[in-house]
């Protein structure tokens, strides 16, 4: 199958760009979750927030967004079952239930939302690839806020100024970034 031939089907999304299989499957789920592990490594610690700013919630949309909503959801579903298992990969090596757990709960949420609004073309240009970023960051913090107040015997507002307010800066650059990767990405393709 060609590239063009793949690029102009309705309801693709990047990776169904590469030869269709379980293996593919399989590999693109594993390669998901361990990006979004590698993700989370980078992280800087929020004065008076337990909760790091990292790159796991842009590695997570973008996993969503690229692999698709099913995909994405198993691959961050596998990401949540390993770091709950020991594997070191949450936030800061850390791994197991923590106050910032919901973050992990959220993305796998988001990663089928914005996979699903990729396979509607939401990937395609970079306004609504703005839009479907900010969409799956609302998603990861109506899920995350409320557990970190509820794990963290915060407040509505205190859980709000830890856990939400000190990171809309950096989601709005990384709605930006991905603004410019996927709809280029699509661009590249379509030029094969």
């Amino acid at each position: 199958m060609s590239t063009a031939s793949v690029t102009a089907r309705p309801g693709a999304v990047l990776a169904d760009l590469l030869p269709s299989s379980r293996v593919r499957d399989a590999a693109l789920v594993l390669g998901g979750a361990a990006l979004t592990g590698l993700a989370a490594q980078i992280a800087v610690p929020v004065p008076g927030s337990p909760v790091p700013v990292t790159g796991q919630t842009f590695a997570a949309l973008l996993v969503g967004t690229t692999l698709g909503a099913r995909r994405g959801f198993a691959a961050l579903a596998l990401y949540a079952v390993a770091g709950l298992a020991g594997v070191p990969w949450f936030a800061q090596g850390g791994s197991g239930v923590s106050v910032s757990f919901g973050y992990v709960l959220g993305i796998l949420l988001a990663a089928a939302a914005v996979g699903a609004l990729a396979r509607r073309g939401a990937d395609r240009s970079p306004l609504r690839m703005a839009g479907t970023m900010l969409l799956g960051e609302a998603v990861i913090y109506a899920v995350g806020v409320p557990y970190l107040a509820f794990a963290a015997h915060m407040s509505a507002t205190a859980a709000i100024a830890a856990g939400l307010t000190p990171f809309l800066i950096g989601d709005a650059l990384k709605a930006a970034l991905a603004m410019g990767v996927l709809p280029t990405a699509w661009k590249l393709t379509n030029k094969s």
